[in-house]
């Protein structure tokens, strides 16, 4: 490729947990050391969630965000900071009435989900689209719940990473371009091998690319064991790259990753050997159009 390879590497997420791996970053200088050695590895990006320290439990404590963003502002200034807003849109209905929310669910209004991003200022942060079952549970982002996170971002000086997990996502991210909620070409994400969401195939990732504006940026990644074959798909196809413990515990078939930067390293070499080379943060903020650092 003419151009170096992006590497995100996220480091913790929202659904992987303490009892599938030992090595996940919990507390919020563990996850900021777990995004300084995905960075020294080849990461030019890193997406982050937070968790309780206490019970390893996913939060969106804007405290804990902000212990995370200072430390790596204060020791990388120059890495690429994307957080997560994706919390705060799961829904279960309950048995005897499927109006009523049941245990599990988690909505709230749209600006308290990005209540972390108007406060920091983040580089990057993930803005989903999928409304779609996730087991028992049904995930909920509407055309105006979105346009309103989208207002609080824009505000904020920072750039959404448009998550869609399967092509009606990409129509509606296009839809709010054209509309003027969003700034185009966009900066597109493509979410692989969720079950009822993009199964993780090759012709399922060109056909994604295909309905992206052809000047939009994009990269795309798959979980669980589809996580490195992905790396490779989309660095063929001529996207950048996105590995880390949120998508996959394992470094190789039932041998577990004992940090990100592993997970990285191996991403690094899929690349390397096919040819391309990782970008680095300031190449990454150049070509997404970012702040020179990730200062607020």
């Amino acid at each position: 490729m003419d151009q170096p390879t992006i590497l995100t590497c996220a480091v913790t997420g929202n659904l992987t947990s303490p009892d599938q791996t030992p090595h996940l970053p919990i507390t919020p200088a563990e996850i900021a050391t777990a995004c300084l050695e995905a960075a020294e590895a080849g990461a030019a990006v890193v997406h982050i969630h937070v968790r309780d320290p206490q019970t390893g439990r996913p939060s969106m404590n804007v405290d804990l965000y902000a212990e995370v963003v200072a430390e790596i502002r204060t020791r990388r200034a120059d890495l690429v900071i994307n957080l997560t807003t994706g919390p705060g849109g799961r829904f279960v209905p309950s048995d005897d009435d499927p109006q009523v929310a049941a245990p599990g669910s988690n909505l709230m209004i749209p600006e308290r989900r990005v209540e972390h991003i108007a406060a920091l200022k983040p580089d990057i942060c993930s803005l989903d689209f999928n409304t779609m079952n996730s087991g028992d549970q049904v995930v909920i982002n509407t055309p105006k719940n979105v346009r309103r996170m989208a207002k609080v971002i824009r505000d904020a000086g920072t750039v959404p990473e448009l998550e869609c997990f399967d092509s009606g996502d990409l129509m509606l991210a296009q839809a709010l371009i054209a509309d003027g909620s969003l700034e185009g070409p966009g900066l597109y994400t493509l979410v692989m091998g969720v079950r009822y969401a993009m199964p993780f195939k090759p012709e399922t990732l060109w056909h994604a690319r295909s309905l992206i504006a052809p000047t939009a940026n994009w990269s795309a990644f798959a979980i669980g064991r589809h996580a490195f074959p992905a790396v490779a798909q989309t660095y063929l196809l001529g996207g950048n790259v996105r590995v880390g413990l949120e998508d996959t515990v394992y470094l190789d078939r039932g041998l577990l990753a004992k940090s990100n930067a592993e997970l990285v390293n191996k991403a690094r070499r899929i690349v390397e050997d096919l040819g391309g080379r990782l970008a680095t943060p300031q190449q990454a903020r150049e070509r997404w159009g970012l702040r020179t650092s990730n200062r607020p």
